[in-house]
């Protein structure tokens, strides 16, 4: 009896294995969920978080200089992308629009931040 248990319990366990896929999409949801319900404690602290990074990744830019189009294309980005996050919070747009802004404005800031730093 306890074999079968056993078994039936591995069988699951095999079976609910996630692919780093499904893991990423997982963890996207439960975040997307957080986010949307309390999404009127997280408009502040985002705005805060996403602006600080943008402003570093600014900083770190114009530090390497300007005098290559590569500098000014990657200073245009940054400022857009963190500056079109702020302005989806005063539009109203839907939380996942928002929230789908807030990580590719951290995502793309956070990769300046890391090319041009090194």
């Amino acid at each position: 009896m306890t074999n079968i248990i056993f078994l039936n319990l591995l069988v699951k366990d095999i079976c609910s294995i996630q692919t780093p896929k499904n893991y990423i999409m997982t963890l996207y949801a439960q975040y997307y969920k957080e986010f949307e319900e309390k999404y009127t404690m997280y408009i502040p602290l985002t705005i805060i978080l996403q602006s600080c990074i943008g402003g570093i990744a600014a900083m770190y830019i114009l530090m390497n200089g300007l005098d290559t189009i590569a500098g000014l294309v990657q200073l245009f980005l940054c400022v857009i992308i963190t500056s079109f996050y702020n302005a989806a919070i005063l539009a109203q747009l839907r939380e996942k629009w928002v929230f789908n802004t807030l990580l590719l404005s951290l995502l793309l800031n956070i990769a300046f931040i890391i090319s041009n730093s090194l």
